[in-house]
């Protein structure tokens, strides 16, 4: 049996450990660590997406990258971790722990912790949200089953521009070992320049290496789903109303374009806009997006934070007007 080759440890409380070493989306509902006794850390497991707590894993993925994780635990010459060991720091070490209470520590209030800490020093950027970026977003769609294989490269990526191919097998990215979507992940968080970032894969017997383009907004993803972040995302208080076809045609709205008619119910944040009840909304926050009412609103959680002002174009009486609304 796999896990005989293990010895198998359990943690419930992130107080005890060392957040330098065991380093982790701590949004996450759970987290596996390969490591040795010295505490070599061999690999990952556990991720997700906007889609679930469990889009991204299986117990195939995870007994794939067990055996990963065994193979360089024999591997000669030695495994050694890229991350360099570093002075401990523990939960305690915050200067916002002070203010959180003696209740239980979750996860997710590392990061708000972090943040609180760096926002005193003036150091928190907005691009940090986007932690722990998905290989989606330079291009790589991996297995679930078998972590470091390619089950798919997005066209025009920076993943097609090098010549990665469906089945090739990633060893390296940003030169991290990957065995799974947990360990390309924290690869990809790891990586906080924007300079092109080296890949390593093997096509056969054939080992290939390459330098893939960052595009300037390669981090962003689905935040809507962090628990950490749920007091920086904004409201969207509009009461859509879907358009018939015939409305469409007579506004000469493109169809599979996310549209809506706002209800009579006017929020005070969105008169405050000078929102009407019956307008158009067309877009939000700039170019029109195809999908539904749903999927517009669910934009700006995604692209935007609470305090940002975007802009609001709409249709009244069939003429276009733009608002300003700022997110609360």
């Amino acid at each position: 049996m796999l896990a005989r080759q293990f010895v198998l440890a359990r943690l419930t409380k992130i107080e005890s450990v060392d957040l330098n070493h065991f380093r982790f989306d701590y949004d996450l509902t759970w987290s596996c660590f390969f490591i040795n006794a010295d505490l070599t850390i061999y690999g990952r497991y556990g991720g997700r997406d906007a889609s679930g707590p469990d889009a991204r894993n299986s117990l195939e993925g995870l007994a794939y990258a067990m055996k990963r994780a065994l193979d360089r635990h024999v591997a000669v010459p030695k495994f050694i971790d890229p991350l360099p060991r570093s002075k401990p720091f523990m939960v305690r070490d915050f200067k916002a722990y002070a203010s959180h209470g003696t209740g239980c520590v979750h996860c997710h209030n590392i990061k708000e912790m972090e943040r609180a800490d760096r926002k005193a020093l003036g150091t928190w950027s907005r691009d940090d949200v986007y932690a722990y970026p998905l290989p989606d977003n330079v291009g790589i769609i991996l297995e679930t089953d078998r972590g470091d294989i390619v089950r798919h490269i997005v066209p025009n990526s920076a993943a097609e521009k090098v010549g990665l191919q469906s089945g090739d097998r990633i060893t390296k990215l940003a030169n991290h070992h990957i065995a799974s979507f947990a360990d390309a992940s924290f690869a990809l968080d790891t990586w906080k320049s924007g300079k092109p970032m080296p890949v390593a894969w093997i096509r056969g017997e054939t080992t290939h290496s390459a330098m893939l383009a960052l595009a300037r907004d390669w981090r962003q993803t689905n935040i809507t789903w962090r628990p950490s972040l749920l007091d920086l995302l904004p409201a969207v208080p509009f009461a859509p109303v879907e358009l018939t076809e015939n409305e469409r045609l007579q506004l000469g709205i493109e169809a599979g374009q996310a549209v809506f008619r706002q209800g009579n119910r006017v929020h005070p944040s969105l008169m405050a806009s000078g929102l009407s009840a019956g307008d158009v909304v067309v877009s939000i926050g700039g170019k029109p997006i195809q999908g539904t009412s749903d999927d517009l609103l669910g934009n700006v959680r995604r692209r935007y934070l609470k305090g940002e002002t975007v802009s609001v174009n709409v249709l009244r009486s069939g003429r276009p007007v733009e608002l300003k609304l700022l997110l609360r």
